[in-house]
């Protein structure tokens, strides 16, 4: 096994945090399907991934999102995964239900 590509790979690793979708406000989820947010984002058929960087690399114009960045940074998360199936996170603000997909 090759341990140098492996080490090189683990010293570029940047934690990731899943987290339901309801903890977005549905303009926020919106923008998120439409790749129309603020901060890099790459969407998902159920979700989508925002780039929060470590230490953040910018403020995002959607409140929600904002806040959710102040925490994600706060706990060295570089990375925040939306799903649908993901856990809602105690403490974070719930907003209206998420709609099942197709």
């Amino acid at each position: 096994m090759h341990t140098l590509p492996a080490t090189g790979l683990r010293q570029q690793a940047e934690m990731l945090a899943s987290l339901s979708l309801k903890h977005l406000s549905s303009a926020t989820r919106n923008k998120l399907a439409d790749d129309d947010l603020s901060v890099n984002a790459y969407p998902t058929d159920c979700g989508g991934f925002v780039y929060v960087g470590a230490p953040k690399y910018r403020v995002p114009s959607e409140p929600d999102l904002a806040m959710l960045f102040e925490v994600a940074e706060s706990a060295g998360v570089a990375w925040l995964m939306f799903d649908r199936e993901a856990a809602v996170i105690d403490g974070l603000p719930v907003f209206d239900a998420v709609e099942p997909g197709p």
